[in-house]
C-alpha cells in the first residue's frame, strides 16, 4: 500500500467520543474501511476526515464525500451515506441487490448485530472516493 496523506480535522475525534460504547467500534470499523479503500486506490493521494452536517465525513478529490452516523431515533442501527443525487446508491442497489439494506439513494443501513460484508462495502466505498471518474460510466465501472 503507497502513503497516503490523512488530514484530520480534531472535532472528528470529538465526535467519535460522543457515540455510546456499543457504537463507537462500528462507526470505528466504517472509518477504518474507508481510509483502507483509499489507500489501496493507487489514484488517491490524499483524504480529508471532517464533520460534515455534525457526522463524521471523508472527502477526496474527485470523489463524493462518504459520511457515517448513528442516532438516537434508530438506537439499533448505524449508516453510511452517500450524496444522495448520485448515481451511487441506485448502483449499489443493482450490484448488490439485498447484500445490504438501504435508505432511499442516500444510505447502506447496518443493524448493530449484522456482520458488515466487507468486501462489497469497500467496493461501494472505492466507487464513491472515486465517484467523479467513473460516474459517466455503466454501472460506475462494475
Amino acid at each position: 500500500m503507497k502513503n497516503l496523506s490523512i488530514k484530520t480535522d480534531p472535532r472528528l475525534e470529538e465526535k467519535l467520543n460522543t457515540y455510546p460504547s456499543k457504537i463507537r467500534p462500528k462507526i470505528n470499523a466504517l472509518r477504518q474501511l474507508v481510509l483502507q479503500t483509499a489507500k489501496k486506490n493507487e489514484t488517491i493521494e490524499a483524504i480529508e476526515e471532517t464533520l460534515k452536517w455534525g457526522e463524521p465525513s471523508f472527502l477526496v478529490k474527485k470523489g463524493s464525500t462518504v459520511r457515517m452516523d448513528w442516532k438516537t431515533k434508530n438506537p439499533e442501527q448505524y449508516a453510511i451515506y452517500f450524496k444522495c443525487t448520485s448515481k451511487l446508491v441506485s448502483t449499489f442497489k443493482e450490484i448488490y441487490g439485498d447484500t445490504f439494506k438501504y435508505e432511499n439513494n442516500r444510505a447502506i443501513v447496518f443493524d448493530l448485530k449484522e456482520k458488515v460484508p466487507k468486501k462489497e462495502l469497500q467496493e461501494c466505498i472505492e466507487l464513491a472516493l472515486t465517484y467523479h471518474k467513473v460516474k459517466h460510466l455503466p454501472r460506475l465501472g462494475k
